[in-house]
């Protein structure tokens, strides 16, 4: 009587695979794509269609007024080279930017330092320091135009208590943009102690006891042990804070329209006047792509900075 003899399996080989034969390799080809495809179009449709149709339109006289389509090549870029309000508007974000990060990751370091404690202090540490996080921009504005108001306003009421005269933060030029800059700092200075406190809670509690055993006081151990873990956070931070102010509109748009005499208009604002109020697309396309390109250079720089710093350490 003849036995059959089963199929031969190589060991560590799937039964499915050993069954199917070629059907494993198809699937394992295709099936992820399944996975990703609905992530990948709306990448597609959302993020990289807007870029190329951005860049295509640099190079034409596009506009939103029904005007027939002209190809400028280069002169919508030569134009804002020579555009006067390109750099006044660049200049007053980068202005904003200098002014708003430092006290952004200072301040969220500090309070950081304080909310990082057990018990009902800590936590209404840091309900009340995130708080403001969450207003929308709407409020927060609202809230701080009312503050600044003269006459009647709580900063000009200390002001005046004071024996000082007052001041018309929003309208004057070389207050308005220290205005909108408190306010900002108020505002989101809760997502960075967020990410500070994150970083506290991960050093082990451990470190400092030994350090405590050796005789390292509080300011040691602040400065020996707690800054520099906390370095890499730091380099975050910053990294994301610079791109965010970079990228300052709402503030100023709600609180001072760009003004007063155009003293705080960003870059951002002016693309948007120069897209839907002067309806010139092609040419806010172009602004567009060398600011684009100006945060790229900050963000990559910034990153290979304190790259290198963590890795010297």
């Amino acid at each position: 009587m003849a036995v059959e003899t089963p199929p031969r399996v190589t060991p560590g080989t799937p039964p499915t695979a050993a069954k199917a034969g070629t059907e494993q390799p198809w699937k394992e080809r295709w099936g992820g794509l399944f996975f990703v495809a609905p992530f990948l179009l709306l990448f597609v449709l959302f993020m990289l269609w807007p870029i190329v149709s951005g860049l295509w339109n640099s190079f034409f006289n596009t506009s939103l007024a029904g005007v027939k389509h002209e190809f400028l090549g280069l002169q919508n870029w030569r134009d804002l080279f020579g555009d006067p309000a390109v750099w006044s508007s660049l200049k007053n974000t980068l202005v904003f930017t200098a002014m708003s990060t430092p006290p952004l990751v200072i301040i969220a370091l500090v309070m950081a330092l304080l909310a990082n404690r057990k018990g009902l202090l800590g936590w209404l540490l840091r309900f009340s320091y995130f708080a403001p996080f969450v207003l929308p921009a709407t409020v927060v504005t609202l809230i701080w135009v009312w503050i600044y108001q003269p006459g009647f306003g709580l900063v000009n009421g200390l002001l005046t208590a004071g024996g000082f005269a007052e001041i018309d933060w929003l309208n004057t030029e070389n207050r308005a943009m220290l205005a909108v800059v408190i306010t900002t700092v108020w505002w989101t200075v809760g997502f960075n102690f967020l990410l500070y406190l994150a970083a506290l809670q991960g050093i082990p509690a451990q470190v400092y006891e030994a350090a405590a055993i050796d005789g390292a006081n509080g300011r040691q151990q602040l400065f020996r042990i707690t800054l520099p873990l906390l370095s890499r956070t730091t380099g975050l931070i910053v990294v994301l804070q610079l791109v965010a102010s970079l990228k300052i509109f709402d503030q100023i748009y709600l609180m001072t329209t760009g003004g007063p005499n155009h003293a705080t208009r960003p870059i951002i604002m002016y693309i948007y006047e120069t897209g839907f109020t002067s309806y010139r697309i092609g040419y806010a396309s172009a602004i567009s792509y060398l600011f684009f390109a100006i945060i790229v250079i900050v963000a990559v720089a910034q990153f290979k900075l304190f790259s290198g710093r963590g890795e010297a350490e």
